[in-house]
């Protein structure tokens, strides 16, 4: 795989967790569940990608973590969007739409 491959499932990995935190705070298996949900099960993020992205993210600045209880009584990880995070989110949300518009245009070239 290209870096500049790499780079891009990486930074769309970011936005769908910072998207995941937007909604409220959530321990790492949450947010992977949350993006399943939210994409009606066609995303599944693997635990091996999920907790070094939360680890980068949260050395960003863009979420922070204390730990907790989850609902079956197991002590867990929480995180939460921090205001930076928020930001972040925005200016991917809206380069994502821009380079989606794009790959549709040009798909629908004939």
């Amino acid at each position: 795989m290209l870096k500049q491959d790499a780079n891009l499932l990486q930074g769309t990995l970011d936005m769908l967790i910072l998207k995941a935190l937007s909604l409220g705070p959530l321990h790492g298996f949450g947010v992977g569940q949350r993006i399943m949900q939210m994409s009606e099960d066609a995303l599944r993020v693997e635990e091996g990608s999920l907790y070094p992205a939360l680890y980068r993210i949260e050395q960003r600045g863009w979420i922070t973590s204390e730990w907790g209880v989850s609902d079956n009584n197991q002590r867990a990880k929480f995180y939460r969007l921090t205001r930076a995070g928020r930001r972040q989110l925005q200016i991917e949300g809206e380069s994502w739409e821009r380079l989606a518009a794009a790959v549709f245009k040009v798909m629908q070239t004939t």
